[in-house]
Parts: C-alpha cells; sequence; structure tokens
C-alpha cells in the first residue's frame, strides 16, 4: 500500500516537472526529469508526460555571458531611444518650418537680440573713441610726462576710459560669439531640414 503511494506521488511529481530532453555536444539525446547538465550550453525541451512541448528552456548563462547580453540589450534600447528621438525631432522641425522662408525668419529673429546688444556696444565705442580724442588734447598739454606725473583727474579719467573700453570690448566679443553658435545652430538645422524637404517632396510620401 505504501508503496503504490509512493509510486502514485513519483508520477504526480514528474507530470508537475515535466520531461527535459536534448542533444548535447556529443550529438546523444538526452532525456531526464529535471534540466539537463550535459546541454547547460544549449536550448533544453520541456515536455508534457503525453511527449508535447510544454516550452523551451534556454541556455543556463554564467554571470559575466549574461552582463554580456544585458550590455547589449541596454545599447540596443538606447540605440532604439536615440532613433525614436531623432524621428520626434525630424517631425516637429517639418511642422514648424513648412519652408526655407520660414526658418529664415527663425533665423532673423534669434539674431535680432543679439545684434541689438551688438549694436549698442559699438555705438558705445564710438562714443569712446570720441572722448579718448578730447583726453589726447589734454595729454598735449603734459608732453614727455608718465602716466604717473600726471594730474590725479587726468589719471582717474584715462583709467575709466581704459576700463570702459575693455568692458565694451568684452561685451562685443561675446555677442559676436553667441552670434556665430547662433549662425551655426540654424546651418545645422538648415543641412538637415533640406534633406526633410527633399523627402516630404517625393510622390507618395506624406505631407
Amino acid at each position: 500500500m505504501a508503496l503504490g503511494l509512493l509510486a502514485a506521488g513519483w508520477a504526480v511529481l514528474v507530470q508537475a516537472q515535466g520531461i527535459y530532453t536534448c542533444v548535447d555536444g556529443q550529438g546523444r539525446r538526452i532525456t531526464s526529469d529535471r534540466p539537463i547538465r550535459e546541454c547547460i550550453d544549449r536550448v533544453q525541451k520541456e515536455l508534457n508526460p503525453s511527449g508535447s512541448l510544454r516550452r523551451e528552456v534556454g541556455p543556463s548563462l554564467t554571470a559575466s555571458e549574461r552582463a554580456q547580453i544585458e550590455a547589449r540589450e541596454r545599447k540596443a534600447a538606447e540605440e532604439q531611444s536615440r532613433n525614436n528621438e531623432e524621428i520626434r525631432r525630424s517631425r516637429a522641425m517639418l511642422s514648424r518650418y513648412r519652408d526655407q522662408a520660414a526658418h529664415d525668419r527663425a533665423r532673423a529673429d534669434a539674431l535680432a537680440p543679439v545684434d541689438g546688444v551688438l549694436a549698442l556696444a559699438q555705438q558705445r565705442m564710438q562714443a569712446l573713441d570720441k572722448q579718448r580724442q578730447l583726453l589726447d588734447r589734454e595729454l598735449e598739454f603734459y608732453p614727455n610726462t608718465p602716466p604717473e606725473k600726471l594730474p590725479p583727474r587726468l589719471r582717474s579719467l584715462l583709467d575709466e576710459h581704459q576700463a570702459s573700453v575693455a568692458a565694451q570690448q568684452g561685451v562685443i566679443a561675446e555677442q559676436e560669439a553667441e552670434r556665430k553658435r547662433v549662425n551655426e545652430r540654424y546651418d545645422e538645422e538648415l543641412a538637415r531640414l533640406r534633406v526633410l524637404w527633399a523627402e516630404q517632396a517625393q510622390p507618395g510620401r506624406p505631407r
């Protein structure tokens, strides 16, 4: 009686676990009631007691192999994310800029505040040039006089003028650099847009 119950229990356990089968590296077909060590590096089939396929069990991987697979999957996911972002960005650009005229207007709008600051700085430099001419006329009264021997008021005016010139030169250099950055950004956009516009103009492409 006990042996019968034990046999019945074993049959239920085998039925629950399934049957594993595979062909090992030497071409031998192996069957077992548990995952097969000889086939740890290859796919194993888990069968139902009826012989039908329950599932396929992939190769067991080492920690290093799993890390490599995960790294490849992360890289693929990142690449897909970049592709999706590029598609989104391209669609947004086409929606915003229907043609080059629209893009040119956007460039002009972006440059307007930069050009405004540049114009003010250049006007200030012209005023400083005139101020320097007046100071030079006053310096004519002190020929061959070292700067430290000049009257305090004149020395102060010269120092203030020099500081003002340096400040305006800094503003001009900064705004010219910003103007260059803006133009480079719009040049890059325009190159991309020309490709997108050409693709959009092809027959059968959605508008």
